[in-house]
């Protein structure tokens, strides 16, 4: 790793001496600015150089590009496979608490985050019949409200690590 950034930085450093020389050159050029030549095998040097490094930056910008690509695309991979595992689990409490299709859709804007007036519109309904609704989904799910609610499914999602006791260091 401190290899990889080692060779990341000399490419910069070579790049921006290039680039330093090559602006520095057109700008004096412009200006009407005398300058001494130098020695055409140092000029072939720098400018070899420079090229190597643009060249030795492109590949590394396609490889990193191509890296972030398949860790993005295996990231909301894993994303699909747990919002399908909590969608699975809802569906799989509801059932077991005997929600009516109604209260199904209003337990899912509460576990959503929405409010009571939210929902409330959401469904085109009035505030009462949602938190009718609500009372029957804590009532048959056996919570107080909406922060037990979410335990419950949170809970489920998260698998307990088993604590191992601390070993005695002499």
């Amino acid at each position: 790793m401190v290899k990889l950034k080692l060779v990341i930085l000399g490419m910069i450093c070579v790049q921006a001496v290039g680039a330093l020389f090559f602006i520095s050159e057109i700008v004096m050029s412009i200006l009407g600015i005398e300058r001494q030549p130098i020695d055409w095998k140092l000029r072939e040097m720098i400018e070899i150089g420079a090229a190597v490094a643009l060249i030795i930056g492109l590949v590394m910008s396609a490889v990193l590009l191509t890296q972030s690509q398949i860790r993005l695309g295996r990231a909301e991979a894993r994303l699909q496979r747990a919002s399908s595992a909590f969608i699975d689990l809802m569906d799989q409490r509801f059932d077991e608490w005997g929600l009516t299709p109604a209260e199904r859709d209003v337990a899912f804007f509460v576990l959503k985050g929405f409010s009571i007036h939210e929902i409330a519109k959401f469904r085109c309904t009035s505030e009462g019949t949602v938190k009718a609704q609500t009372n029957a989904i804590y009532r048959k799910a056996d919570v107080n409200g909406r922060g037990q609610l979410m335990s419950l499914f949170i809970d489920d999602l998260i698998v307990d690590k088993p604590v191992l006791p601390k070993s005695d260091v002499a």
